[in-house]
């Protein structure tokens, strides 16, 4: 369908918009790929650039996810005869891929973890919740960024079975959960890598700026 694919460019080209290298090259003067862990996320902008380059990266990258939704469900009133369903879940795709691989940054960026939340509060706010508090229950347990990220996507599309209401648009979202997961789970495959093998990075919020 042609509104799906406009959707998915529209959402898609959101995504690339990747806050964390523009922030750190003003902020800093670097690109913060270049430094840490050379990723484009919240995480690394702590490490390198410090709390508040943090905190601005987090929320707008949330935001992304947020408007990308938004503009779903407008185009899901404005073409009455296409699924909005639809519509929600080829936008929360497209706009965490175009995260990941942005056009506007050589499709180097970041994991997705921030941009997927925003997809799934505005999905459905009760799960996307329940992820929130369960991911930053596990980061603080593990001081590991990557443990709360990698349960929270696998805790997702369980929820999707359990919990049929409050979706933004009604639909059925399990395999769409699932590909999310599986986006999420991949960004992080070399952080599996360091956990299984004892060396994934923990963080800190006492040394930073």
């Amino acid at each position: 369908m042609i509104e799906c694919a406009i959707m998915a460019i529209i959402a898609y080209l959101i995504g690339s918009i990747n806050f964390s290298v523009i922030l750190s090259k003003k902020m800093a003067g670097f690109d913060v790929r270049e430094k840490g862990s050379g990723n484009a996320g919240t995480t690394n902008m702590l490490r390198s650039v410090g709390k508040k380059a943090a905190a601005i990266t987090l929320i707008c990258d949330i935001l992304k996810g947020v408007i990308a939704i938004l503009i779903a469900i407008g185009f899901g009133k404005i073409f009455k005869d296409v699924n909005g369903a639809l519509l929600v879940q080829v936008a929360g795709v497209a706009v965490i891929l175009g995260h990941t691989f942005p056009i506007f940054f050589k499709f180097k960026g970041g994991k997705g973890v921030a941009t997927s939340l925003g997809v799934l509060i505005m999905s459905n706010w009760q799960i996307g919740l329940i992820c929130l508090v369960f991911a930053l229950i596990l980061i603080i347990l593990t001081q590991m960024v990557s443990v709360g990220s990698i349960a929270a996507a696998i805790l997702y599309p369980v929820l999707t079975l359990f919990i049929p209401q409050n979706y933004i648009v009604p639909g059925n979202y399990l395999i769409y959960s699932i590909v999310l997961a599986v986006i999420i789970i991949f960004n992080h495959r070399e952080n599996v890598k360091r956990l299984l093998n004892g060396t994934e990075n923990r963080i800190s919020f006492k040394n930073t700026k």
